[in-house]
């Protein structure tokens, strides 16, 4: 079987590449690689990264979308999952999206395993969680 790297790039289709990039940029530290416009104006693609891990989010807008808000019940992404190293971690999420007005879960004890979350939305109503996977 082929090598994979464990690395990967994750590209979303957003409304505004320019508001959910700014958005992301704020949230998550993430600084931005490039901004693409297709020479017919159907899409606008723009790319992020988190400087210390390497991964790349890139937010795509297609002339075509109708505007139309996320919803994870249709085929396709259910939602976006980022692991942080210690329980810890959750708590100071949950402070950093409490502090820039985002509403949260705050840190859910899952019943069913000892892992950990806190869930919320980005602009497009894409659900976003910060996971902790218990030893």
């Amino acid at each position: 079987m082929p090598a994979l790297t464990g690395n990967f790039e994750i590209t979303l289709t957003v409304r505004d590449p320019a508001r959910s990039g700014a958005w992301y940029a704020e949230v998550l530290g993430l600084v931005q690689r490039y901004d693409h416009t297709s020479d017919d104006g159907a899409m606008r693609y723009v790319c992020l990264t988190e400087p210390a891990t390497g991964l790349v989010l890139c937010l795509v807008g297609h002339a075509g979308n109708d505007g139309s808000p996320f919803d994870e019940t249709r085929t396709g992404l259910d939602h976006l999952e980022f692991v942080v190293p210690t329980r810890a971690d959750l708590d100071e999420w949950a402070a950093r999206l409490d502090q820039l007005g985002i509403p949260n879960s705050g840190v859910k004890e899952l019943s069913y395993t000892p892992n950990s979350m806190v869930t919320f939305r980005d602009p497009d109503n894409i659900q976003l969680e910060f996971f902790w996977r218990a030893p």
